[in-house]
């Protein structure tokens, strides 16, 4: 299961639900609309690693309340190695 959190400066915000995640693409549900074109930072949670990156709002698809946010990532920092607990 992956985990995609918005960074906002200094803070990690759990705003969405993952439906999708590949190596250039987040589909996602969430309560806010982001722009088109929007640029947004994310820290991408898989498999036991974690990294950074920068994605740009792609698309909004679905319909109604049931709208997928497509992020395309456009650059990723190196993976590291999540610790829990």
């Amino acid at each position: 299961m992956a985990r995609v959190l918005l960074l906002d400066e200094d803070r990690m915000c759990d705003v969405f639900e993952v439906v999708e995640l590949t190596d250039s693409l987040v589909k996602a549900r969430s309560p806010f609309l982001f722009e088109i074109g929007e640029q947004v930072k994310l820290r991408i949670e898989k498999d036991g690693t974690v990294h950074e990156a920068v994605a740009r709002v792609r698309a909004h698809v679905g319909p109604g309340d049931d709208k997928v946010t497509e992020l395309e990532i456009a650059s990723r920092g190196s993976a590291r190695t999540m610790v829990t607990g």
